[in-house]
């Protein structure tokens, strides 16, 4: 609830205080000077949890992106934080990776999301390629929403590719992790290809096989890279 987010966001003013009360902002605090951690990327993560509390649909992309950039842009600077690594070039990068991974995951969940009365579909693209809200509303496969899928789908893999650069900058193992998931999101981008881009009828998933394909790939290659270097 808003109330109880207000709660942690109070004590982690009071973490970046020096005081600490609850027991996750005590540990949390020496994690925070050991790695010189500013207060922004907590503060963005909550400001979209508030956010999911009161909103539901999104009218414009920009509107969606700014909800990725509170909610799936700070992980990847956290980590970059973590691995010393947050620099200017990193950083785009990372948020490039990490705002496409969340598209793909809204791509693929369009059907349960609206289970629960979300809609990630911006407004303005729905409009834009013809697909009403009755439509919608109606989880109907048209031709227009083939095309609003399509037109998603490409967007969201044009944000994942756009982050690989920073693969080779970070340190070996988080290589591999990363990686992984950026390839996970473009893998659930294939499927959704795959199935016609029909989602109302079928959830893409990516299967166990797929994973340790996509893991063993990740493996080989942090290995190559550190065998040239």
């Amino acid at each position: 609830s808003l109330e109880l987010l207000g709660w942690w966001r109070e004590e982690l003013t009071a973490c970046y205080a020096g005081e600490c009360r609850h027991p996750v902002f005590v540990a949390l605090s020496n994690t925070i000077h050991e790695f010189a951690i500013p207060p922004q990327p907590f503060e963005d993560l909550l400001s979209a949890f508030e956010q999911d509390q009161v909103i539901t649909e999104y009218e414009t992309f920009d509107q969606l992106r700014d909800y990725c950039r509170r909610s799936a842009d700070p992980v990847g600077r956290l980590v970059l934080y973590l691995c010393r690594q947050y620099e200017t070039e990193n950083v785009a990068w990372s948020d490039s990776i990490c705002t496409g991974l969340q598209l793909a995951n809204f791509w693929q969940d369009v059907s349960r999301d609206w289970d629960i009365g979300r809609i990630y579909l911006p407004q303005e693209d729905r409009e834009r390629f013809g697909y009403s809200r009755e439509d919608f509303e109606a989880r109907r496969t048209t031709a227009a929403f083939l095309e609003l899928m399509r037109f998603e789908v490409d967007r969201a893999r044009e944000f994942l590719e756009s982050g690989f650069p920073l693969i080779p900058r970070l340190p070996g193992r988080l290589q591999v992790d990363i990686e992984l998931f950026a390839l996970g999101g473009l893998k659930i981008l294939e499927r959704i290809e795959r199935i016609g881009y029909r989602v109302w009828e079928t959830r893409p998933v990516v299967t166990k096989w797929d994973a340790f394909k996509l893991f063993s790939g990740c493996l080989l290659r942090s290995w190559k890279r550190r065998l040239i270097t």
